[in-house]
């Protein structure tokens, strides 16, 4: 007899990218979920969101209730996202009603209960046939009522109305002092809390989302990043994928013919990952511009994520190795995302850069260089970021190569990544300085791992000149990059 099948807890969908995933499906049906933050963190981005989602993708008509914004100034501050808000009210698929509270009169009368309020949002369910409910602004609602046991009692009547008429809610409010909330009570009587944060570390600003609590399900429990742009609230989870992706037996050029013959004479496996790491100066940007362009002259997509010179740059300065970049962004077969790597965190650009991967479906990603990215700091939480990245492209069959800055034997590296990143890694190509026979510095290349190949062990000199990038001959060398847990075999 096998095991006993457990009923699952119905869930609604968010239509939020990474929420619906570390949720296990969305938020608890018919039940209600608290959303907390301070204020500009996003909260009632993320409940209109989840509104707008269900009306216009599932035909569940929805109803909001703000106590702070007028309706007319959040279809205003939606449509820049591109949600044509008062097109569903119109058609009556979501009702927006702007709920004006006057504080001196709560406080003259001294009587306060929500029978009022009830009897407006059932009447707006009626209308639409809601199954979704959004209340946003919760403290405004309570702001003038000093009784602590009445506003106790009325709050509890709030989430059981919505309880009671089987609604898929959010309710919306302020971080507190000490509490989750400036009552401290919606926490514990809500099914679902999800907390946001807006923070600033060395002047990057960072945007988080963790879920505090889930009743009847299990959720992800750790903090997770997210963006707020021109598509609203995007997520990433921290946590890598499951290691189920498919491993290609096809291989790509490198686009250098000598390196392919280091590498079993067929080059990276596709939907592999590779790492190319070395000092400043060691040629890791040309092999990157090398196997874009390889990669183009197939006729394949490549997205090339530019941190320290714009794509105007990199073509100029590639044409000084006989390479002619610009010929494939005509053809758009090569799409450049240039930016600063200071313009928000790490973890901001790893969501953008997923965001972007699953829009273009490159066959190919370039990251030049990933040393810039880490520049804040490396920190357990940024490493699993980027080991989800890199389950990300393999699960997409994306072949993908990162450049690393090392330190120099001069300054007491032995070709490491500092970032701890080599692991990820399916192929790794250490870039050096060696001086020449003669005495004169020169490059050197040596292949430190290739996982599933047999592949050459040998130090070659790397041969950079005008419009020229090839292995030459093969060098003695004092020095062999390691790996953290000893020296490759």
């Amino acid at each position: 007899m096998g095991p006993e099948k457990r009923p699952a807890l119905a869930k609604a969908p968010t239509g939020i990218a990474g929420l619906d995933e570390i949720t296990g499906g969305g938020l608890p049906r018919g039940r209600t979920t608290l959303i907390v933050g301070s204020p500009g963190c996003g909260k009632t981005l993320l409940a209109m969101q989840f509104l707008t989602y269900g009306a216009r993708e599932l035909g569940e008509p929805g109803v909001c209730l703000g106590f702070e914004e007028t309706a007319e100034k959040l279809a205003a501050n939606l449509s820049s996202l591109g949600v044509d808000l008062p097109s569903l009210t119109r058609r009556k698929k979501i009702l927006v009603d702007h709920v004006w509270i006057d504080r001196k009169e709560i406080e003259e009368t001294g009587e306060y209960n929500l029978d009022g309020l009830f009897v407006r949002l059932g009447h707006a369910v009626k209308t639409t046939g809601a199954r979704r409910v959004v209340m946003d602004g919760i403290e405004t609602l309570f702001a003038g009522l000093s009784d602590e046991a009445v506003l106790r009692s009325e709050l509890r009547r709030l989430f059981a109305w919505l309880d009671d008429h089987n609604l898929t809610a959010i309710v919306t409010g302020e971080r507190g002092d000490r509490t989750f909330t400036r009552h401290g009570l919606e926490e514990y009587i809500a099914d679902c809390v999800i907390l946001l944060d807006h923070r600033v570390t060395q002047e990057i600003s960072t945007r988080r989302l963790r879920i505090v609590k889930y009743r009847g399900s299990s959720h992800g429990t750790d903090e997770y990043p997210f963006l707020i742009d021109d598509d609203g609230i995007s997520l990433v989870p921290v946590t890598s994928l499951a290691l189920a992706h498919r491993a290609s037996t096809r291989r790509v050029s490198s686009g250098i013919a000598s390196l392919d013959r280091m590498l079993g004479g067929k080059g990276f496996f596709r939907g592999s990952s590779v790492l190319v790491s070395g000092g400043a100066g060691a040629g890791k940007s040309s092999i990157a511009a090398k196997f874009a362009n390889e990669s183009c002259s197939r006729g394949e997509t490549c997205l090339y994520f530019a941190f320290e010179e714009s794509p105007s740059q990199i073509i100029r300065n590639m044409r000084s190795v006989g390479l002619g970049l610009d010929q494939w962004v005509r053809k758009d077969v090569l799409q450049f995302h240039a930016v600063r790597p200071t313009s928000t965190g790490l973890e901001a650009h790893l969501v953008s850069m997923q965001k972007l991967i699953a829009a273009v479906h490159p066959d190919v990603v370039v990251v030049d260089p990933l040393t810039s990215m880490f520049a804040g700091g490396d920190t357990h939480g940024t490493r699993l970021m980027f080991a989800r990245l890199i389950d990300f492209l393999k699960v997409r069959q994306v072949t993908s190569l990162f450049t690393d800055l090392t330190l120099s034997a001069m300054e007491g590296g032995r070709g490491l990544s500092p970032h701890g990143v080599s692991s990820y890694m399916d192929t790794w190509i250490a870039l050096s300085r060696e001086d020449q026979a003669d005495g004169s510095p020169g490059r050197a290349l040596t292949v430190v791992k290739a996982r599933g190949m047999a592949h050459s062990r040998e130090l070659r000199e790397l041969v950079v000149r005008s419009h020229k990038l090839d292995l030459g001959n093969v060098l003695a060398a004092n020095h062999r990059p390691q790996e953290s847990k000893g020296r490759v075999r």
